[in-house]
């Protein structure tokens, strides 16, 4: 992928793999067999598919312009919102922010945090996203505790 990983996001799929918290966060991995659920295919795909959006037309949020990379670590089951990584020249991987694209439009918004910490609010209920508000929360309040690992779902 040309990135080092960041130290929290290795350290989740050591202890968990790949996956799907709270019933409805996927956690890409490595060198998954599905390539639905793999973090170096699902980079390829997003980078594809970013560009051909921004080609027909579709406005880059501006802090998305110039020498930046998003590189996705997860998305959300049924709402179809992508979290990535915001990968800028000379910023550490530790450092790096997390930018949810929803599923189903242009919006964009960016959390200062690593991923780790992005999926415990949200598991808590204390994140200041507004896609995992009462309003419109994909997640599951009755399994937000749960991990379902991907050996388990794909039965590996």
């Amino acid at each position: 992928m040309g990135v080092a990983l960041p130290a929290d996001y290795k350290r989740l799929v050591e202890m968990y793999g790949g996956g799907v918290f709270a019933g409805a966060l996927w956690l890409l991995e490595p060198d998954c067999p599905d390539a639905m659920y793999d973090l170096v295919a699902q980079t390829a795909e997003r980078e594809e598919i970013l560009a051909e959006l921004w080609a027909a037309g579709e406005d880059r949020p501006p802090q998305l312009r110039g020498d930046v990379r998003l590189v996705p670590w997860g998305y959300v089951e049924g709402a179809g919102h992508v979290l990535y990584w915001l990968v800028r020249p000379g910023v550490e991987p530790e450092e790096w922010t997390v930018v949810l694209n929803e599923g189903r439009g242009p919006l964009w918004e960016a959390h200062a945090a690593s991923c780790s910490r992005f999926l415990l609010d949200v598991v808590a209920g204390t994140t200041s996203s507004y896609y995992f508000t009462d309003l419109d929360d994909p997640v599951d309040r009755d399994e937000r505790t749960s991990f379902a690992p991907n050996a388990q779902i794909l039965g590996r």
